[in-house]
């Protein structure tokens, strides 16, 4: 029996930012050091909802809904408020929390223009709640309702506070994950019409698949359309770069860390569960456009003179070996890529924080007109080298632990999938990680070693400031935790994702 604390831990973990939104609604906007103060109080309260849910989760049966809390919503189509964590929802609703701390942490002196800070923290606590949401939704409505509650205020976020292309970037991210949307809704309402006019993720589950095999192609393929472009996975990328490189620093932190998993984790609680026979079918397809992205990303990092545009394009090579992973419907590919995406938010937003910084404090991003960041801001050289490592896989850090088993994973596929063609796709994967070595290494030396170019040769730079030590910290310290003992994840995540792969068996070769 859940206590009532536990019966309104996971409607809090969504709602808190929301309450924290219409208070700064009423905080009058010359007020900064108050919606500062009250922006960073709510992420923390969330956060501390989170490790909440942390103590109290049952860790023995994660395969389990937990804090699970269902209730009448929408009687007319048979939707319910449902929401529950299990050990794959559970990392990614606190690595939302934790990223969400963090993000308003650094804001803290680094608002980009035009200066408006009231406006610019709502928007975080409103990404907060269709994050949160997302997560924590078990009903198929429920989650499109928080899986599109992310796009205004990323737009916004872009289009208001980017870059000089800043308009551009924003209307390409709005309209393709729009596009996306719209199939992704179809293929949800074809699930209700065919499989007993419920949206109930769990009981579609349980209903094992839809008893037409055509027609549960044609269904995931609209649902693959719509998580996919989220991901992004090649060939539906071509937003990703540009809305990186225009997007503040906080939100391209966002984007990375958390917005892409959106898609990937739609996969994993959706796609494949509910539709597994036709998982199968479209397996080998989403593990060859893995591969191409793994190795097309590597590509695009090569050809990139702006950093921040550089570590997008990383993205796609990352999330390739997450959707690789996925695609081998195993529990150790599917494990691999859980890790991969905590692993990547991790990382990756930490990359950003420092592209963000370094763009600050030079003026630039364009890698040609850096250097010598180890002799004017050594502290942040040494950290921006710190995480070109764990990004490009090495041992004792956490990208080891999302590329290096997501690879092996393909040596032996599910049961009906072609060994062959996974295996061969192995070895495209690991010629990546070779690549991702080249564009990190190329990045970390022109950007960090030498001496400062003539232009910034008398230049004062500032090392690392105190938010940013304060936001960064706890990254640089997960990032090594999670490298040397990754057991720390994967005992929540494993019994999780062995509950996905058993609709997979259920199936059949």
């Amino acid at each position: 029996m859940l206590n009532t604390l536990d019966t309104w831990a996971l409607t809090l973990a969504v709602f808190i930012p929301l309450a924290g939104v219409v208070v700064l609604g009423f905080v009058d906007r010359t007020w900064e050091k108050g919606l500062k103060g009250i922006t960073l109080l709510v992420s923390l309260l969330t956060l501390a909802d989170g490790i909440y849910l942390l103590a109290r989760f049952d860790y023995g049966a994660s395969d389990a809904l937990q804090f699970e809390v269902n209730r009448h919503w929408i009687d007319a189509i048979n939707s319910h408020y449902h929401v529950g964590i299990d050990g794959i929802s559970l990392p990614m609703l606190v690595l939302s929390m934790f990223i969400t701390v963090l993000c308003v942490v650094y804001s803290w002196d680094h608002f980009p223009e035009p200066y408006n800070p009231k406006s610019f923290l709502m928007l975080i606590l409103v990404l907060e709640v269709g994050m949160n949401g997302t997560f924590v939704a078990e009903d198929l409505i429920l989650f499109f309702v928080f899986f599109e509650l992310v796009l205004l205020p990323m737009y916004f976020m872009i289009g208001v506070w980017g870059g000089p292309n800043r308009q551009y970037a924003s209307i390409k991210f709005f309209l393709y994950t729009l596009f996306g949307s719209a199939l992704m809704i179809l293929g949800f309402l074809a699930i209700y019409f065919k499989g007993g006019q419920t949206f109930d993720i769990p009981e579609l589950v349980a209903k094992g698949g839809i008893a037409s095999h055509v027609t549960e192609l044609w269904i995931f393929g609209g649902l693959f359309m719509g998580f996919a472009i989220k991901v992004p996975m090649f060939p539906f990328h071509t937003w990703l770069p540009d809305a990186h490189t225009e997007a503040p620093t906080v939100g391209s932190v966002i984007l990375a860390a958390i917005l892409l998993k959106l898609g990937t984790y739609g996969f994993i609680r959706i796609a494949i569960p509910i539709l597994p026979d036709a998982a199968k079918s479209w397996a080998p397809w989403i593990g060859g456009l893995a591969v191409i992205g793994i190795i097309y990303g590597a590509l695009g990092c090569l050809a990139q003179r702006d950093l921040k545009r550089l570590i997008a394009f990383s993205s796609v090579a990352h999330m390739g070996f997450v959707m690789l992973g996925i695609s081998t419907l195993t529990s150790y590919g599917i494990n691999a890529a859980v890790f991969g995406m905590v692993a990547h938010g991790l990382i990756t937003g930490m990359l950003f924080f420092l592209a963000g910084s370094i763009g600050e404090r030079f003026g630039t991003r364009e890698i040609n007109r850096l250097g010598g960041l180890l002799v004017q801001a050594p502290k942040l050289g040494w950290i921006l080298g710190f995480c070109a490592m764990a990004s490009l896989g090495l041992p004792g850090l956490a990208g080891f632990w999302g590329e290096f088993p997501a690879i092996l994973s393909a040596y032996q596929p599910a049961a009906g999938l072609n060994e062959a063609l996974f295996r061969g796709y192995m070895v495209v994967a690991s010629i990546g990680t070779v690549l991702a070595a080249g564009y990190l290494l190329w990045m970390y030396q022109r950007t960090a070693f030498g001496l400062p170019r003539d232009e910034f040769a008398e230049a004062h730079i500032h090392d690392i400031h105190t938010p940013e030590w304060i936001a960064w910290t706890p990254l640089l310290v997960a990032i090594v935790a999670l490298g040397v003992y990754p057991h720390l994840l994967f005992h929540v995540t494993t019994d999780a994702v062995d509950g996905v792969t058993a609709a997979l068996k259920a199936v059949g070769g």
